[in-house]
């Protein structure tokens, strides 16, 4: 038998409207205190890890001219587009160090908690609301996009505060077309920030249905859809004309049941036990005492993974784990319905400290200094080591010396993007592999061709930074056929750098 603590009892009204007696007041103060608390937080230590290729996407897109950024979208990642956007005016602003490029992301993520503060006490009660705060910065997947200069964080703050508006108008009945088409605009928004936040549209869609015959609604939300699809329109046709992008999504073996219900919000099988079974108690709970609240939780936790995944094996590849972290809020919501479900006080106490407690190594194992593009998304491979190999080589090497780069790898984990990253390590060498730098292309990364003797010519020691191969690596070749040896290599943690020097002849 669930038994449910609190003092809200079942509604008898349709839909997600209240009484105006029943209602109970938003604490703003409370919202915006725990907010700051979850944004900072994440924002301790997001500074230590190195960059890793998807990270250098971000800055090498925010960081070239505003003509060569069009022209860029226009090719490759529309859909990061209105991101990579405001990427480029905090760059100018604040720089590209990881604290900077991460801190949007820390900032989001209290945005997010300050959401789930007001939302989860127009849904369900304060005391559920605040659990539920706590619980989100938990996550072990929010942990991991507060730390990520990626829009991840941002979709989840987006997702909870459009659910709000959304709520507002629905409970006030509101008539006003203007409302419904700034609710319209709003989901645009979110649109060009991340494609995928238009299953959330949906979601709601589906709770009107569900559970209103106000054909006034319906018709309100259909000129708000309208306004959404006319003004996201751009992004939707691009977006789908650049799929390929994610192809490379059908070698990856994402699409699991390992990944929807571990490592897509929870990394620890742990976690995920404790964060399923309060679930699975709040779908009980929300169906018997709050009826009228079960789609928009439930339909938002649980349809947009079931359409990537079913997407993913009919359409075409397109389930990754951080694409749903918009749903983490309502996941943190849920999980504290669960949690008020307990009788006793001490006992929720309990219960939030051990998802705290069970949370703690996911949030350090995220703050050290080569986290990324390591257990998350390849288990068992050194992480990114892009900041520590441009060290390196600033220690080591003399002005005139020339620098290679792997070239034999996928772009996101290519060497090179130490030297984009980290371009103050670099100064005084000689990039001879260098064809065309990315700003004056069209895509993401540079266009380079392997080292040539006609560009090595008076030049007697060159660097050489190089992922592992079974065999040696054919930058290394080339550079001993062209007379050069190698006279040291160091592995720093992915990357081995190597040192070779011109032979000379007596």
């Amino acid at each position: 038998m669930v038994i449910v603590s609190g003092t809200v009892t079942a509604e008898r009204a349709s839909g997600l409207a209240y009484t105006t007696r029943s209602q109970t007041p938003v604490p703003r103060l409370l919202a915006l205190v725990l907010g700051a608390g979850g944004a900072l937080i994440s924002f301790i230590g997001s500074w230590i890890p190195s960059f890793w290729g998807d990270e250098a996407a971000t800055v090498v897109s925010a960081e070239r001219p505003l003509s060569a950024l069009w022209a860029e979208l226009g090719r490759v990642d529309a859909v990061h587009g209105t991101y990579y956007l405001f990427m480029h005016f905090w760059i100018k602003l604040f720089g590209a160090s990881e604290l900077s490029v991460r801190l949007p992301s820390s900032i989001a993520v209290g945005i997010a908690v300050a959401g789930v503060v007001v939302l989860g006490t127009m849904l369900f009660s304060k005391r559920v609301a605040v659990m539920a705060a706590i619980v989100l910065v938990a996550i072990p997947r929010v942990n991991l996009d507060g730390v990520e200069g990626r829009s991840y964080a941002t979709s989840a703050a987006i997702a909870v505060w459009l659910t709000i508006f959304f709520v507002l108008l629905v409970r006030s009945r509101s008539p006003r077309r203007m409302l419904w088409v700034a609710y319209g605009l709003a989901i645009a928004f979110s649109i060009y920030l991340f494609l995928y936040l238009v299953m959330l549209a949906g979601v709601h869609l589906l709770v009107l249905l569900s559970t209103h015959r106000n054909r006034m609604l319906l018709r309100r939300w259909l000129l708000s859809a309208t306004v959404a699809v006319v003004a996201a329109l751009p992004i939707l046709v691009y977006g789908l004309s650049q799929h390929h992008q994610i192809a490379f999504l059908a070698g990856r073996n994402y699409a699991n049941a390992l990944s929807v219900f571990q490592a897509q919000w929870f990394d620890t099988p742990w976690i995920a036990i404790v964060a399923w079974t309060l679930i699975i108690v709040a779908a009980v709970v929300i169906a018997r005492r709050y009826r009228n609240r079960f789609v928009l939780v439930f339909g938002w936790l649980a349809l947009p993974t079931a359409a990537l995944i079913i997407g993913h094996y009919t359409i075409t590849p397109m389930y990754n784990l951080r694409y749903l972290s918009f749903c983490t809020p309502v996941v943190a919501i849920a999980i504290a319905v669960g949690i008020d479900a307990i009788p006793r006080t001490w006992a929720k106490v309990v219960v939030v400290a051990l998802i705290v407690g069970l949370a703690v190594p996911s949030y350090v194992g995220a703050r050290t200094q080569f986290a990324k593009d390591h257990a998350t998304n390849y288990a068992g491979e050194p992480g990114s080591d892009l900041r520590q190999a441009a060290a390196l080589v600033k220690s080591e090497a003399a002005p005139g010396d020339a620098v290679v780069f792997d070239r034999h790898v996928r772009p996101s984990r290519n060497p090179r993007l130490a030297l984009r990253l980290y371009p103050q390590d670099f100064t005084g060498l000689q990039d001879v592999g260098l064809v065309k730098p990315y700003w004056q292309t069209s895509g993401l990364w540079d266009v380079t061709e392997r080292p040539v003797d006609t560009r090595l010519d008076g030049i007697h020691t060159v660097w050489a930074l190089e992922l592992p191969e079974a065999r040696t690596p054919s930058d290394i070749v080339t550079l001993e056929q062209l007379g050069y040896t190698v006279t040291k290599s160091t592995l720093v943690n992915r990357i081995t750098v190597y040192e070779l020097t011109q032979e000379t002849t007596s």
